[in-house]
């Protein structure tokens, strides 16, 4: 249930980070009507071909992902997201789902009426450029993640998205710059987000921690040489847009995370 105490501030502070936000557009937002709901790993937020939920669904813990499927049932996972991403923020306008948003691990969700978000958008300028900074690196996301699958190797797929995660998680305050990750995604589900097949994520993932890139220890990664695995991934963080995520980039090693030029 919603709960007045339980506020959205932390989504509020992150969007300030997409566009300078007054006071009163940050307390417009950590104040929206929400229903928050506790979701098992796997359940399906929403099905392709359906039409949206009422409201859109702000990941407050856990993480989720989208995919879709063809005609034969292949699944081809196209994003994954962390605590403080508004889940479907395209269904804002669109009346069919054209992909499918899945939880990876329990989550909890806090749910926002759609007629409420338009509002506050149509009524607050700053309010409506934060969201649209937000959509367009979202799309800055996908991009690289065709490039990812269409045109890098598999060894440089599995680096790429180990670098990705890691520099999300870090901006996100989900890990400092030195700790470990757990990537919560069975090798059937990494083989899905880079067209691989389980028994070459298995074998790429072995090569990476046996040339020293990486220790791994059932879902527990740490990069050990991050240069190398920048490299080997072709990993830019240029798309990510971190100056406008989060200001917690500030160590030597966060340098080499935000560095917009080539590994």
């Amino acid at each position: 249930m919603s709960s007045a105490s339980a506020d959205l501030s932390f989504f509020a502070e992150r969007m300030s980070h997409r566009a300078s936000l007054s006071e009163a557009d940050r307390a417009a937002i950590a104040e929206l009507p929400h229903v928050r709901r506790r979701l098992n790993a796997n359940t399906y937020l929403i099905r392709e071909g359906e039409p949206p939920r009422s409201s859109c669904s702000l990941l407050i813990s856990g993480m989720a992902f989208r995919h879709k499927l063809t005609v034969e049932g292949a699944r081809q996972i196209v994003s994954v997201h962390l605590p403080g991403e508004l889940l479907d923020l395209q269904h804002l306008l669109l009346n069919i789902a054209d992909h499918s948003l899945q939880a990876l691990t329990e989550v909890e969700v806090a749910d926002i009426e759609r007629d409420v978000l338009q509002d506050l958008i149509l009524t607050r300028p700053a309010v409506a450029n934060a969201f649209w900074v937000d959509g367009l690196i979202d799309a800055s996301v996908f991009r690289e993640w065709v490039l990812n699958v269409g045109r890098r190797d598999a060894r440089a797929r599995i680096a790429h998205i180990l670098c990705e995660i890691a520099v999300r998680m870090r901006g996100a305050g989900l890990i400092s710059a030195s700790e470990k990750f757990v990537l919560p995604m069975t090798q059937e589900q990494l083989g899905d987000a880079t067209g691989l097949t389980s028994v070459h994520v298995n074998r790429t993932i072995k090569a990476l921690a046996t040339d020293g890139l990486i220790e791994h220890s059932g879902r527990s990664i740490s990069i050990a040489n991050w240069q190398k695995l920048r490299r080997v991934g072709d990993f830019n963080p240029l798309y990510l847009h971190l100056d406008q995520v989060s200001p917690r980039f500030d160590s030597p090693l966060d340098a080499l995370f935000i560095s917009a030029g080539p590994a």
